[in-house]
């Protein structure tokens, strides 16, 4: 929340060298976190496999074609507002039939320029554009996104949210994690 834009080209200054450092140590699936096509061409020519883009593919307008060209799989996440605005006063008439919505607005949209159903991932952005009782929302209701008939990626590894369910931000969020991933 409120980090400022890097840059394309110092986007993949720094991730070309790990890209490259993980395939040389072993064979597993890649995926690029960026909102930048630009980015995406770059990390995909060194072999990513997957695009993860907070902004459903819709914050640059070349992601779309980009993704579509590459046959790459795709996470597509919901995000109210920009990095930038996401966590200024979050608002929602009922977050999980928002997010829900969204998510499969932009399925159709994907299908209808082409996307396979199988290249699709949808992830509700827990912790993007969300309050505290937001994200618990999402969680707890979070199988109902399975309905959207797509795989699903809930990002809640060591978010702020669970440290304030114990008690304590600054916590170590590694348990709560854990048990939030069991109850998903």
């Amino acid at each position: 929340p409120f980090a400022s834009d890097v840059n394309a080209h110092e986007q993949i200054r720094r991730v070309t060298p790990v890209i490259r450092g993980i395939h040389a140590q072993c064979d597993v699936a890649i995926s690029i976190d960026t909102r930048l096509a630009l980015v995406a061409r770059a990390a995909l020519d060194e072999g990513v496999e997957i695009i993860n883009d907070v902004s459903g593919l819709e914050g640059d307008p070349d992601m779309l074609s980009t993704a579509l060209r590459s046959e790459a799989g795709i996470c597509v996440m919901h995000m109210q507002g920009t990095p930038q605005t996401m966590q200024v006063a979050p608002h929602y008439n009922d977050v999980v039939t928002d997010v829900a919505d969204y998510l499969q607005r932009r399925c159709v949209a994907l299908s209808d320029v082409g996307f396979d159903d199988d290249r699709v991932c949808l992830d509700p952005g827990v912790g993007f554009g969300k309050t505290h009782e937001h994200n618990l929302e999402l969680m707890r209701n979070c199988r109902q996104f399975h309905d959207l008939g797509r795989p699903l990626l809930v990002g809640h590894s060591r978010k702020g949210f669970l440290g304030k369910l114990l008690g304590d931000a600054e916590a170590s969020r590694d348990a709560v994690t854990a048990g939030a991933s069991v109850a998903l």
